[in-house]
């Protein structure tokens, strides 16, 4: 990893009014003109809520921790680069920033004493890479080699999923931007809202159960049966051992348990085809058997997807030919 600076003093956050910090505040915000580079791609900004579950999901793919202060403008080049190669790996890599400032608990769980802080998290396991504003070609080092080793390094841990992509809203003027921000932020429907604060929160089989109260009382509330379907897949499986199940899959191709626990790696690193394919695969193989299991299973993925993926029916064409 990158070369470790010292912390500059006047750059601390825990216990003491930075002023430093205070010349170089920017009062517009992220993604308006002088403000922070905005989320968006593979860059998502993490808190205290959904800490544990961006944790659990470096099983699946790496992340980059950038952790920051979103109003010091001399912080903004170091998150618009790091955006920048993340977003260019295609899902290789997430970025996750979080702010100082408003998570401390974070900064204190990994020991960090000053912003900005930036660690490489691989299966759960944080790795520091640099440590205060990057100086010379060091920010550069930081993004053409030590990112992609970070991956690489990834995969020899068997980590191998994508992470998901958000779509980045297209840059206004910043009187636009102010304007449309409420509209860009998804709306969750009030009877979802404690279903959705589970799910945040990391309590997987909660939110899938309170999804499935919803499912019952309005069969067609398509977005609570998706919902209902991710959070079921991430209770059983966001904190497996991803090197560990596909081990298993491949040493017992005829066990169905095994198949499904890889099918569910394949889920939650976006691999959807993949996950389609081996369930259908494996029944195709001789296993008809074990239609039934693999059969809800498929049908709890099918939720997943949006009606008009084409992943979605041809996997449903092919699953209605194996079983008649």
């Amino acid at each position: 990893m990158a070369g470790q600076q010292q912390y500059n003093p006047g750059m601390s956050f825990a216990g003491a009014v930075d002023l430093e910090s205070l010349k170089h505040q920017a009062e517009a915000e992220p993604g308006q003109a002088g403000g922070a580079p905005k989320a968006g791609g593979y860059v998502v900004d993490t808190s205290e809520n959904t800490f544990q579950a961006m944790v659990q999901t470096s099983s699946t793919f790496p992340i980059v921790l950038l952790l920051w202060t979103p109003t010091d403008s001399r912080m903004f080049e170091l998150a618009r680069t790091l955006g920048e190669t993340v977003n260019a790996m295609n899902g290789q890599i997430q970025l996750s920033r979080i702010d100082v400032a408003s998570n401390p608990s974070i900064a204190q769980a990994l020991q960090v004493q000053g912003a900005p802080a930036l660690f490489g998290l691989v299966s759960g396991r944080p790795m520091p890479i640099l440590q205060g504003l990057p100086q010379g070609d060091e920010l550069r080092q930081v993004c053409d080699e030590v990112i992609p080793q970070l991956v690489q390094l990834a995969q020899q841990s068997g980590v191998t999923g994508t992470a998901p992509y958000a779509d980045i809203p297209d840059d206004g003027d910043a009187a636009g931007e102010a304007a449309d921000a409420e509209s860009q932020v998804p709306q969750i429907p009030p009877e979802h809202a404690q279903a959705h604060l589970l799910a945040q929160n990391g309590d997987y089989e909660g939110a899938a159960a309170a999804y499935a109260k919803l499912v019952e009382a309005d069969p067609h509330d398509e977005l609570a049966a998706r919902e209902r379907s991710k959070a079921l897949l991430l209770a059983r499986s966001a904190k497996s051992n991803v090197r560990q199940v596909r081990a298993q899959a491949a040493a017992a191709p005829d066990d169905v348990d095994a198949q499904l626990a890889v099918a569910d790696i394949d889920m939650i690193g976006g691999q959807i085809d993949d996950a389609f394919g081996r369930l259908l695969d494996y029944l195709a193989s001789g296993h008809r058997d074990q239609i039934e299991p693999v059969r809800q299973r498929l049908l709890e993925y099918f939720a997943i997807p949006e009606s008009a993926d084409p992943r979605l029916s041809r996997a449903r064409r092919r699953l209605a030919t194996l079983m008649y």
